[in-house]
């Protein structure tokens, strides 16, 4: 078993459609800069997979100096890190994700986040969990942007 806490966070950029836990948020004003898609939540989700599982990190495997990633949906490179720690021989028992943001509300969508994200993982529901808090205004998740935190729990496949 192993267990691996990560955290992504991204700035808002105006112009942008908002992308978090994999889903979009239709009437933000502004999304998160990124090379990708910027979704923070995504990205600390497949950091904590991938350290879990001794396998590097998303900006390793998806380089911002690659092209190929500029505006990239996170839900797809999610999908992928989930093959690769399947292919190392791992399957993800617990996966909690927590959001930091005045903005979008998390609680509404809270459960669709975990089907997304389960869906993506290609794992039973019950096996993620989202949470959303704000900073109460202070620092950055009070108004700049949006940081997500990640804790994900591997165990060694069966075979």
């Amino acid at each position: 078993v192993r267990v691996e806490a990560d955290a992504g966070a991204h700035r808002f950029q105006a112009g942008r459609p908002l992308r978090l836990g994999g889903l979009e948020f239709v009437g933000e004003t502004a999304g998160l800069a990124g090379h990708s898609d910027g979704d923070a939540a995504l990205h600390a989700v497949a950091d904590a997979l991938l350290g879990a599982a001794r396998l590097g990190d998303i900006g390793m495997l998806f380089s911002p100096d690659d092209p190929r990633w500029r505006g990239a949906d996170s839900g797809e490179l999610l999908r992928d890190v989930a093959r690769r720690v399947r292919e190392a021989g791992w399957l993800p028992l617990s996966v909690d994700v927590t959001v930091v943001a005045v903005r979008p509300r998390i609680g509404p969508r809270r459960h669709e986040m975990e089907r997304r994200m389960a869906g993506l993982l290609g794992c039973p529901g019950e096996v993620v969990t989202v949470k959303g808090t704000t900073s109460d205004g202070l620092g950055f998740g009070g108004s700049e942007g949006v940081a997500a935190y990640a804790v994900a729990l591997l165990a060694r496949a069966t075979r």
